[in-house]
């Protein structure tokens, strides 16, 4: 039941639903991840990939909140919980334990990578049933490319 009337239609709100609902789960894990890595870097780089990942965290947090706040005002109920996230995330797992900082930065462009991909696809289908939502996602898009190129450049 939804107590939110959404004005699209019931196969677009499905849709837009489902990118919505992966988008939210995909950016509230990569801010789990580089919030992991974060507090387990190590390395001579240390300090400028530490602060880094903090930028990371910030940005999947605020379009976590960004996305899960639309899909509520097209009446989908958002779902971050824990569980959803580990079933259903596009990030694979990081290791436990101290990262050395090259590892932190390959393993935050694969994850970053995963969830890019992800996110274009999700573009790609809801241009038609809502841009709206489509413009939250390139937006975000947009912005994880941004962090991508940065870590990118690090690895160099």
């Amino acid at each position: 039941m939804s107590v939110v009337k959404s004005t699209l239609s019931d196969e677009d709100l499905g849709i837009v639903g489902n990118a919505l609902q992966g988008a939210l789960v995909d950016l509230v894990d990569l801010s789990l991840v580089a919030k992991q890595v974060h507090w387990n870097v190590i390395g001579p780089r240390f300090r400028s990939v530490h602060l880094q990942l903090d930028e990371v965290v910030t940005s999947g947090r605020q379009h976590a909140d960004t996305v899960a706040e639309r899909a509520a005002a097209i009446g989908v109920s958002p779902d971050g919980r824990a569980v959803t996230v580990a079933k259903t995330s596009g990030i694979g797992e990081v290791k436990d334990g101290w990262i050395k900082d090259g590892d932190v930065v390959r393993a935050m462009v694969d994850a970053l990578s995963a969830v890019i991909g992800r996110m274009r696809e999700r573009i790609t289908v809801t241009a038609d049933p809502d841009p709206v939502s489509q413009d939250i996602l390139i937006g975000l898009t947009a912005d994880l490319e941004k962090h991508r190129w940065m870590f990118q450049a690090e690895a160099q």
